[in-house]
Formats: structure tokens, sequence, C-alpha cells
């Protein structure tokens, strides 16, 4: 994981800390190159701190595509700060839960990003920027989301789960 908790420089105002988790190069990055965790779904706000972040890491953000699905209003236009990024959006021909950054002027130009429902728990959330973020992960940014769902989040809970099994007669006398 390259980067979590950012503050962007160049953002006009001061704003809150970025939560992005970018993963290290890699000859083949798989289908997302991290993750980002936005604190509410008003794109307007959020993303000019992520592009001015991503801008220092992979040069200058010209577009980024969305899913409307995600996002209850989409711009065609963002200032960052630094520069105006244009938005597009797509329904079925773009990964519900991915966020797309392109650059005409560094090379890969494009990258993805899982993005984090915003009302997501910070243990989950950070379960999930870590495995966006892991080299040779190849999940799309929805599998990431599903596979999160199976993960137990809390360990007493796990511990319930096991004892739950034990009592129904999972553990037998000589596994114990």
């Amino acid at each position: 994981m390259t980067a979590v908790n950012i503050r962007p420089e160049s953002v006009e105002t001061p704003a809150p800390e970025v939560r992005v988790a970018l993963k290290p190069f890699s000859l083949n990055p798989g289908m997302v190159n991290g993750a980002w965790w936005p604190r509410s779904r008003d794109l307007t706000r959020e993303l000019p701190g992520l592009v001015a972040v991503l801008d220092r890491s992979w040069g200058e953000i010209h577009r980024v595509t969305v899913n409307v699905r995600m996002w209850p209003r989409i711009p065609r236009k963002v200032r960052t700060g630094a520069h105006t990024v244009r938005l597009g959006w797509f329904d079925a021909e773009q990964d519900p839960h991915d966020l797309c950054l392109i650059s005409h002027t560094s090379v890969p130009g494009r990258w993805d990003l899982l993005v984090v429902p915003p009302d997501t728990s910070p243990e989950r959330a950070a379960r999930l920027m870590a495995a966006a973020s892991e080299v040779g992960n190849m999940q799309t940014a929805s599998a990431l989301l599903a596979s999160s769902m199976d993960a137990p989040s809390d360990p007493a809970w796990d511990r319930a789960r096991v004892r739950d099994w034990e009592s129904e007669g999972g553990l037998t006398p000589a596994m114990r």
C-alpha cells in the first residue's frame, strides 16, 4: 500500500485527508490499482482532494469516469484546485464500484480504483483497501467488495460461529 490518509496540498480550501491506498507499480496490475474511501457520495466535494493527491503520484488527471448507480449527482466538470477534470458516466459498461482516472501526460494513462462506499465500517474499509492495493490481486472492484462481505469483521462473531459449529457436532473428540 503506497498511500493512506494523504492531505492534498493544491486544493484551495483546507480539505480532509484523502483516504486512498495505491498498488506499487507492477507489470500486471490487475483490475484495480488501489482503493479510495470517500466520506460522501458528493463528487464535487470528494474528487478534488483525490485528484490533487493522484496528480502528484500519477501525473495530471484529465478525465474521470464513474458508474451512475454509485453517485446521485455527476457534474460534467470538477475544479480540482490546479485544473479542471472532466467527468463521464456509464451504467452497464463500468463496474459500479470502479472509479476510472485518465491522464494524457503519463504512462500508463489509465488507473482504476475500487470505491469503498462511504458508509463502510472502518474495519471493513481497511480490509478492502489492503486487498485492492495488494500486488497480485486480480479481482474486479465489485468482486473485492463482495468478497469482503464473507470475511468476519468481528473476532467475537467468528468465535461465536465456531462455538455454534462445535455445539452442532462440527468438532469431533479426535479433533480437539
